[in-house]
């Protein structure tokens, strides 16, 4: 005979820290804010330093700055140092200093008399598009649905990572339930985003803007099955708008580039871990491809 019983998890009164009960990124998740360590943080030569990684959040960044020197802009010249996650860096004392939530990515702007820290990648993308004056429209309509879209991505893709990722991909048990809630949403988010793109050929309207650049590294990854091994699961071919709007963008040459800046993963020649000049994607990547079998 099955047992069919299960144990109900009942809350206890007050809740303390099992540091063992965190899945895969138990050893960097805490409840407490703050450094844990005194760690200085590099400085290069060019007017921003960004201290980052290429996971979605990372990579918005990246994919901006590329953009931005694509059209000429030299001011935007940019180092881009590795902040390893997984081992902690982003609780050193001078990463903290900048982002007091110790995530990346975390921004210096050093192009005037004061730096300026800039945290929160939206932050980021708005800051670099006001003062370059590229990818946020001003005309108060297209500005507006803009802006809209770009906070729509902030808010929903926690339920997408934080939500469905953790559970379907990385929670020590699976746990039908929050599979269940959580590919739901994720599926009416795919269905949001795909209704848009067929009225509209970006997010924001008819142009390129910063909407796409913080919504395609999470949802872009997600329509082509790169992310949590989700793809089959999530149905995301179905998604045809969601898969144009991808592939458009996958394709430009600064998103090519950006996507590379800061990983630590996947194929050699498509880790850059630290970018200081345009000519790093062919000296730093390419070093790192086998040479052929002779």
């Amino acid at each position: 005979m099955t047992d069919t019983t299960t144990t109900e998890y009942v809350p206890p009164k007050v809740w303390t820290w099992n540091k063992e009960n965190g899945g895969r990124f138990a050893n960097i998740n805490r409840p407490i804010a703050g450094p844990t360590h005194d760690k200085d943080l590099p400085v290069g030569k060019h007017p921003f330093q960004l201290y980052s990684m290429a996971t979605p959040n990372g990579v918005k960044v990246t994919v901006m700055f590329e953009e931005l020197l694509a059209l000429g802009h030299s001011g935007a010249e940019y180092d881009a140092w590795l902040i390893n996650i997984g081992s902690g860096d982003q609780f050193g004392s001078d990463f903290v200093a900048i982002n007091p939530n110790s995530k990346i990515p975390a921004l210096m702007d050093r192009s005037g008399p004061t730096p300026i820290r800039v945290f929160e990648s939206a932050a980021i993308l708005m800051h670099l598009a006001e003062k370059f004056g590229e990818f946020l429209p001003t005309e108060p309509a297209a500005r507006a649905e803009c802006l809209s879209w770009l906070f729509w991505q902030m808010g929903s893709a926690p339920y997408l990572g934080g939500g469905f990722g953790h559970f379907y991909a990385y929670a020590p048990t699976k746990i039908e339930y929050a599979i269940d809630r959580f590919a739901m949403e994720v599926k009416r988010q795919l269905d949001v985003l795909d209704r848009r793109l067929a009225e509209s050929e970006y997010l924001g309207g008819d142009a390129y803007t910063i909407a796409d650049i913080a919504t395609w590294p999470w949802y872009g990854a997600v329509a082509k099955g790169l992310t949590y091994g989700a793809g089959e699961f999530l149905q995301v071919q179905e998604y045809k708008n969601l898969q144009r709007w991808t592939d458009q963008i996958g394709a430009r040459p600064a998103v090519i580039r950006g996507r590379k800046v800061n990983a630590a993963w996947g194929e050699p020649a498509n880790q850059l871990h630290e970018r200081h000049d345009a000519s790093d994607f062919d000296l730093k990547t390419q070093d790192k491809v086998a040479p052929a079998a002779t």
